[in-house]
């Protein structure tokens, strides 16, 4: 059986957008100088459920490493504020600072944006396809009562999932990103982290947290939630 891993890399591949450049340059063999708190925050991670090898920085941009920056806004410490243009998530601090992470965002078609709340966290997350992923891609049929968690789980490590009045927007922050593809327009709608960064998100941020997703032009909003849960 095919496994979801190689169906969604075959679908990453069908749908990237043409005007998104790999940010991935270790193979012009340019050096990339990583710090001691890179080497600590992209170590393996023995103790999960399901062991995390450690991120090769030498593919990890560093424009996309964890990081805490400078960040003016009104929103108040402890928002999300999740940059789709700029392909970035904030986690507001105090004294205009932020924790800052690369993500992948909604390939075009798939891109949503607004102000939701996190209205649940949960490690190595089931993943169901909602039925119109199952319809527009049968290879997804095979999961459409849900996948278990694990390494070839979409979703990764971990998952906040989005809720807006009380109702689950089908969006969710999570796992499962690769270095070579962090700052690309390429998930179906969800925000997706490196499995290392959304862990440490998740430990961050508690429930009820405000969450806000700002819209990317160039990205083609659809109001649809339903076309994008999951990965």
């Amino acid at each position: 059986m095919l496994t979801l891993r190689a169906t969604v890399a075959g679908l990453s591949m069908a749908f990237v957008l043409s005007g998104c450049a790999s940010t991935d340059l270790a193979w012009l063999g340019l050096p990339y100088d990583a710090t001691d708190v890179d080497r600590r925050n992209y170590a393996a991670l023995k103790a999960e459920r399901f062991p995390l090898d450690a991120v090769d920085l030498a593919r990890l941009d560093p424009r996309y490493r964890r990081q805490e920056v400078t960040y003016a806004t009104s929103e108040a410490p402890g928002t999300i504020v999740v940059d789709t243009s700029a392909r970035y998530l904030y986690l507001v601090t105090a004294n205009g600072r932020a924790m800052r992470y690369g993500i992948e965002v909604g390939r075009e078609g798939f891109g949503w944006s607004g102000s939701a709340t996190i209205a649940r966290k949960a490690e190595w997350p089931k993943w169901t396809p909602p039925a119109e992923m199952v319809a527009r891609d049968p290879r997804t049929k095979p999961f459409a009562n849900g996948m278990p968690g694990g390494p070839e789980n979409p979703l990764g490590a971990r998952a906040l999932y989005l809720y807006q009045n009380g109702r689950d927007t089908l969006y969710r922050i999570h796992g499962g990103g690769r270095p070579a593809t962090l700052g690309k327009a390429t998930s179906s709608g969800c925000i997706r982290l490196l499995d290392h960064d959304v862990i440490d998100l998740f430990q961050r941020v508690p429930t009820g947290a405000k969450t806000v997703v700002l819209p990317d032009p160039q990205l083609t909003r659809t109001p649809v939630a339903a076309v994008a849960a999951g990965s």
